[in-house]
């Protein structure tokens, strides 16, 4: 049977090679080949995206991947920082003089009590706090997040830990934790010397990222201040791990930093403290070893207690220390500055001698003055010393004898020969703000705008004047005298454990004085202890310690006219703060000099009176703890009579 298809419509015949067949296969075909490009160019995307997909997988897997894993470590992981023990100070023995001592205190952690201001109500009854410390507790409590624990109150006292942790169940977010704080056991003794730490300034910030740590110190005085990287040391590191928002869950790893270098210094504490506590406020007394400036003691007085900068210098404390008049800030032994009056007439002679306008054999008159036009210069003998020799005018401290040495050699010379004596130069001491002085020169007055003129010349042939020398400037001058070197006064004996350079002699130079020129000086300064009619005849040591040789002085600190000359003048009966500063130099045993010594009595009237016998004290103290032989201790010193 055949079945025959129509068309119901003109679209051709219907045959298999007729025109209506053809029509639609070429539709299909059109279709089909729409629907493949698409396809093509689908899967095209597809390749290139899976493609990129693919190469990114790779590079982030391959190339970048240990970059990517470092990331999130560091996300993981926080590394902190340790802060290293500073290092110590010691005084020359081993004894510890700057040390550190364990800092209890409470810290308060926010996110574990639901009310901060009630936590610190509480906490203030039982350990009482001002309004300042809580002002200062919730700013830091709002400057941190709440898991950051904030200091509370440092320096807790056993008893104050105790009424902590009895009453913790009311105390929220209250931890007792421990650190390290600087302690001073010498306190006030030492502290113009050793210096003390407070937190860093912005101007200390160098980078250096221990100095970011909390309860970090810095040096900002003395030793702690010029050894103050020594002391440092190098900070540690711990890692921990941390959740998403830095909480720490655990510790993964621990380094120890390294701990700060010890510092041994020169001084002897107990000399130190034994001499503090002969002096009264206003003097200040310097000891070094002749032979190699080392510092064995430099008391100042007054003084303060570098313990209280550990806890932070109440407002009140900082005004008393500011408006006494006695600076017990400032060490007067490298920073007060007095002219040397008397004990300068060494330096006066050794410059008329270098310049040879002088002889050990020249002799001048003293009639008890010297006339300049119609300026009279007096001599402190009122009737005078009659004929006198260098070595005579050194014995008795006659004034006229140096007017007229002064007025040959003239004042750039008697400058000179200042300076290399140490006199107005700066001697590198280790104690960071130590004052230059002053040794003026013709060419520093014109400076000024002002002629140097003769007279100004022979005031200061007398150590008068425009001179500003520390007591510790004069010490190292004595020393210079004792050994013709150049010695250099300084504190550090050794750092690690390892010598400080100039502890030996000879490391030091000649300073270039013929030996006679220094010897005649030395001579001088022997008859002034030793001889009679030496103005410090009374201050000699012990004959069981050998020979000191010395130098008296006395600096006027107002001008006295003639008229009140001519009425009577009398020093000692003029208010303190008018009377003259007395002042001694000296250096033992003479013939084998080992130490010298400087004395510096404010207002002390007379250097034989009130500086002498502090300067023999002071030897006879030093020999008894240094001298080799062994023996008992001398006998104390008694008042040496008063004379200039």
């Amino acid at each position: 049977m055949r079945f025959w298809w129509r068309p119901e419509s003109g679209l051709g015949s219907g045959k298999p090679g007729g025109s209506g067949f053809r029509g639609v296969r070429r539709e299909e075909e059109r279709r089909r080949g729409v629907f493949t490009r698409r396809a093509l160019l689908l899967g095209a995307g597809q390749l290139g995206l899976f493609g990129f997909l693919g190469s990114r997988l790779y590079r982030l897997q391959s190339e970048e991947g240990e970059r990517y894993t470092t990331l999130a470590e560091e996300n993981r992981v926080s590394a902190r920082l340790i802060p290293p023990p500073r290092g110590r100070v010691l005084d020359r023995n081993g004894q510890v003089v700057a040390g550190n001592r364990l800092n209890w205190r409470a810290l308060l952690v926010a996110e574990q009590t639901q009310d901060v201001g009630a936590t610190l109500e509480t906490f203030s009854r039982i350990v009482p706090l001002t309004e300042q410390e809580r002002a200062r507790i919730e700013r830091e409590v709002r400057r941190r997040r709440r898991f950051v624990p904030v200091a509370v109150r440092e320096f807790l006292s056993w008893e104050d830990m105790a009424r902590i942790e009895v009453n913790a169940p009311d105390l929220p977010g209250i931890l007792i934790d421990v650190g390290t704080t600087r302690l001073y056991p010498e306190g006030e003794h030492l502290s113009h010397l050793v210096g003390y730490v407070a937190p860093p300034a912005e101007r200390d910030m160098d980078g250096d990222p221990l100095l970011e740590l909390p309860g970090i110190r810095v040096g900002r005085a003395g030793i702690e201040r010029h050894h103050d990287l020594l002391l440092r040391g190098r900070a540690g590191a711990v890692q921990l791990e941390v959740n998403a928002v830095g909480r720490v869950i655990r510790e993964l790893d621990r380094r120890e930093g390294v701990p700060g270098q010890d510092v041994q210094i020169s001084v002897d504490a107990e000399l130190q403290k034994t001499l503090r506590g002969r002096i009264e406020e206003g003097t200040s007394v310097v000891v070094l070893d002749a032979r190699n400036g080392e510092v064995l003691a430099m008391a100042s007085q007054p003084s303060f207690d570098p313990n209280v900068f550990n806890a932070g210098v109440s407002a009140a404390q900082w005004r008393e220390w500011t408006r006494n008049r006695a600076t017990p800030l400032i060490n007067k032994a490298t920073n007060g500055l007095y002219a040397p009056g008397s004990t300068f007439k060494m330096i006066v002679g050794l410059a008329g001698l270098e310049a040879r306008v002088v002889t050990p054999g020249d002799r001048v008159f003293c009639p008890g003055h010297l006339d300049l036009g119609d300026t009279r210069f007096h001599c402190w003998q009122r009737h005078g010393h009659g004929s006198l020799d260098l070595r005579s005018a050194v014995k008795l401290s006659c004034d006229v004898y140096f007017y007229e040495v002064a007025k040959r050699a003239g004042i750039d010379r008697i400058a000179a020969m200042a300076n290399r004596f140490g006199l107005g130069t700066d001697l590198e001491i280790e104690l960071p703000g130590t004052r230059k002085g002053l040794v003026p020169t013709r060419a520093w007055r014109q400076a000024q705008g002002k002629p140097w003129n003769l007279g100004d010349t022979i005031v200061h042939g007398i150590g008068q004047g425009f001179y500003q020398i520390t007591p510790l400037q004069l010490a190292t001058m004595a020393a210079r005298l004792a050994t013709g070197r150049a010695v250099q006064p300084h504190l550090t004996r050794s750092v690690g454990g390892k010598p400080a350079r100039g502890g030996k002699p000879e490391e030091w130079p000649s300073l270039g004085i013929p030996d006679r020129d220094l010897k005649l000086m030395r001579e001088g300064m022997w008859a002034v202890v030793n001889e009679p009619g030496g103005t410090a005849l009374g201050a000699r040591l012990p004959a069981s310690l050998g020979v000191m040789a010395g130098k008296t002085g006395s600096v006027q600190v107002r001008r006295v006219s003639r008229e009140q000359r001519e009425r009577g003048y009398k020093a000692e009966n003029q208010p303190r703060e008018w009377r003259p500063h007395a002042l001694f130099v000296a250096f033992a045993p003479y013939d084998n000099p080992l130490y010298a010594v400087s004395v510096v009595v404010e207002h002390g009237m007379s250097g034989s009176g009130a500086a002498a016998p502090l300067a023999r004290d002071a030897l006879v103290e030093v020999f008894n703890r240094f001298r080799a032989a062994p023996g008992p201790r001398v006998a104390e010193a008694s008042p040496a009579e008063p004379r200039r």
